[in-house]
């Protein structure tokens, strides 16, 4: 049985920096979300806010309510916010105290780690509850350095990369491994972020806690795992921020660890400045298109789109124009699923299209 968790996400639920809590209202193999906490949106459904469909998941204005409203106490307290500068305020850190005296376990997803902190260690110990600080990377000694085995497998790896951060890359990633695991195909997805792993990922790294030196090395490492515990038909791996971000590195790494065969892009056409950084414009999907396979072996092989602030009308118009301009196969997963993704992949790896025949005959 999943536990169950409330996840924490005031002010910021649906937008950028709530990516962790809209992560978990879409899909959770790990955890039961049993509520959301945003005052802005308090009496809502999350669901429905989210995606227009409910999903049974209240939205409270604080914990107390939360509490008085839940049958049982929830097992976890997620931080669901994913700010620019990953840190505690005030009065977050004593409503995490408040959550630990009720009994509940913390999942952290920041880069300032609890487990560090002598405050919230033996609160931990006297409430008798656990904190999972989600970043927090094995010590150095224990970290992989790239060793070039990844050269030696032969199953299709496709990155989901993309133009900015928070841009839908996780959301594309695993929805498009379910649409595979549907049609019977075995997948390994590589959560490279903390909302990924938060979610269950059965492998993956917070590539943007490991030191430079170690992060290709971690990347491969992770894939390697995946590729001899499960033999996968399919590897699925998350992209980070944006090759072009200035403000991060993790695409690079991503890429150079993962040595993807093929690549999806996700771009938000209406977003007209990079999340967190508005002095600096959006890349175009061209331009990004250019630099990730200047950068790489890996051909960009479809566009994802993300519509926000787009009417229905705005985003047919886009999926044409791009088809017609980038001559790459456009789509947005969350309107139209991951048919189009999908017939590129087989594109690319021709020999997918066998193992589609055996699954159909299972």
């Amino acid at each position: 049985m999943k536990e169950t968790a409330i996840v924490y996400c005031e002010n910021n639920f649906g937008t950028m920096d709530g990516k962790t809590a809209n992560g978990l209202v879409r899909s959770s193999r790990k955890f039961e979300i049993v509520g959301v906490i945003d005052s802005t949106k308090a009496g809502m459904d999350a669901g429905n806010y989210l995606i227009g469909e409910k999903n049974g998941i209240p939205i409270f204005k604080d914990l107390n309510q939360a509490l008085e409203n839940i049958q049982n106490v929830p097992d976890q307290f997620i931080y669901g916010i994913a700010p620019s500068e990953a840190f505690l305020k005030k009065d977050e850190r004593n409503l995490l105290l408040k959550a630990m005296e009720h009994g509940m376990n913390i999942v952290n997803p920041l880069h300032e780690f609890f487990t560090d902190d002598p405050e919230f260690i033996k609160h931990a110990e006297q409430f008798n509850i656990t904190i999972h600080d989600v970043r927090k990377p094995a010590r150095k000694k224990d970290m992989h350095l790239f060793s070039g085995r990844i050269l030696n497998i032969d199953t299709p790896i496709v990155a989901v990369l993309g133009t900015d951060s928070a841009i839908g890359k996780r959301t594309t990633s695993v929805l498009l491994e379910d649409a595979l695991l549907k049609r019977g195909f075995n997948v390994a997805f590589i959560a490279t972020g903390q909302t990924g792993l938060i979610q269950g990922a059965k492998y993956g790294v917070a590539i943007d806690a490991i030191p430079s030196q170690f992060m290709t090395g971690e990347i491969e490492n992770q894939i390697m795992k995946a590729y001899e515990n499960d033999n996968p038909d399919i590897i699925i791996v998350e992209g980070q921020g944006a090759l072009s971000h200035p403000a991060y590195i993790s695409s690079c790494g991503i890429i150079r660890g993962s040595r993807p065969g093929a690549v999806i892009i996700q771009h938000a056409p209406k977003r007209e400045h990079l999340g967190d950084f508005s002095y600096m414009e959006m890349p175009t999907v061209k331009s990004e298109i250019d630099l990730i396979e200047n950068f790489s072996k890996a051909k960009v092989i479809a566009v994802t789109i993300n519509h926000e602030n787009m009417s229905d009308d705005e985003l047919a118009k886009t999926i044409s124009e791009y088809e017609e301009d980038i001559k790459l196969p456009t789509t947005d997963v969350l309107k139209f699923g991951c048919d189009k993704l999908i017939a590129s992949i087989f594109d690319a790896f021709p020999n997918l299209n066998g193992k589609q025949e055996k699954a159909l005959i299972k």
